[in-house]
């Protein structure tokens, strides 16, 4: 894998999806489940098959995202050929960024030429889940497609504002229909929701832009995959571990309080490493008075009231007296004295003064955004 295999992870797709989060930062960059990011579960991935060169697809809103993957030692990719290599939003042709993933694609294929691996694994950060990138790529090899497409088994309607639905056949998992934002799925109904992981050879890929660009295409969903679906070898993978996507705040609340569960912990973290950016801090403390029950409590945190069902990121306070219920603090929020939370999520460097009193709901979250004092 490391000598035949390129990855391509795009930051900023589906920013759209959940803009509280993604106002000050990229959907790779979305803190999660105390000490991670979104983008840590497709690098992991990848490292962990073997990838050993990963190109980062940037945007916007990309500072947060620099200062997380620094030089890549956390993933073992500070290296002086490959490594974790961040590609602007633009090529030597234009200087607008793009605007759709083809136009991305597009502006990377320097990078993709300059590279020497015969795959290329283009992956989003909006999935969290624990992949295992090589079998994908022996499948691809073994079917001799042209295009390989990870797909979940869902039954729960897509919030995405674009996602595609693929009808692979039974026998011989090649894909015979694609939807894209389908209309009809209807709760409890079971459909095949592509992932946004993706195989193909490096020639292809590039041979496969150029015709694009040629022809003025702009979309690679609705011009490339659904156009050429009957004349393209396109093949279904379909990935039966645990999936999480993230397209909604609800879904991030909800996906969140997963990981408050034994079994979907040890499915996300039990097999192999999900590598992140390490800070040196202190343990936590819990001091007179504190309860905490069925909790995720990061390093550096202080804690002083009670902590029900939370997931707390790394150097949160909860002052005397306060209840914490059902929600997720982020990095160094303060909350002081005698305050109650229930179904909050709260953004780093957050201020909840003395005797607040915040409720949501799962379906609607209470959110604080970054730096706010209350």
């Amino acid at each position: 894998m490391a000598h035949s295999t390129v990855g391509v992870i795009f930051s900023n797709i589906h920013d759209e999806n959940i803009p509280e989060l993604s106002r000050h930062r990229t959907m790779a960059s979305v803190p999660f489940g105390g000490r991670y990011r979104l983008i840590d579960f497709a690098l992991s991935n990848m490292v962990n098959s073997g990838i050993t060169t990963v190109g980062i697809v940037t945007k916007n809103n990309y500072q947060s995202l620099i200062d997380h993957l620094g030089s890549g030692k956390e993933w073992d990719l500070a290296r002086k050929d490959g490594g974790i290599i961040l590609l602007p939003p633009y090529s030597d042709e234009t200087d607008r960024p793009y605007t759709t993933r083809l136009e991305a694609l597009m502006s990377i294929t320097g990078f993709l030429n300059h590279r020497r691996e015969d795959y290329v694994v283009v992956s989003d950060c909006d999935g969290i889940s624990h992949m295992d990138i090589a079998d994908i790529v022996r499948f691809h090899e073994e079917k001799g497609a042209d295009i390989t497409m990870v797909y979940h088994d869902e039954t729960k309607p897509c919030e995405s504002s674009y996602f595609i639905t693929l009808e692979p056949d039974p026998a011989t998992g090649r894909i015979r229909g694609l939807k894209i934002n389908p209309k009809d799925l209807k709760n409890g109904c079971g459909y095949h929701l592509y992932v946004n992981v993706m195989v193909m050879r490096r020639e292809f890929l590039i041979n496969t832009i150029q015709d694009a660009v040629t022809r003025g295409f702009s979309s690679f969903g609705r011009d490339i995959l659904a156009k050429n679906v009957d004349t393209l070898k396109i093949y279904g993978y379909a990935f039966e571990g645990f999936y999480a996507g993230v397209n909604s705040m609800q879904d991030y609340y909800e996906h969140s309080m997963q990981l408050l569960d034994k079994a979907v912990r040890d499915e996300i973290f039990g097999n192999r490493d999900i590598y992140t950016k390490v800070r040196d801090s202190a343990p936590s403390k819990y001091l007179d008075g504190a309860y905490v029950a069925n909790s995720l409590i990061s390093d550096g945190c202080v804690v002083e009231g009670t902590v029900e069902n939370c997931i707390l990121f790394r150097g949160v306070k909860v002052g005397k007296g306060s209840v914490v219920k059902n929600s997720i603090i982020m990095q160094d929020t303060v909350i002081g004295e005698n305050v109650t939370l229930d179904c909050v999520i709260t953004d780093k460097n957050v201020v909840i003064r003395d005797r607040h009193s915040l409720a949501g709901c799962p379906e609607l979250p209470y959110f604080i955004s970054k730096g706010r004092m209350l």
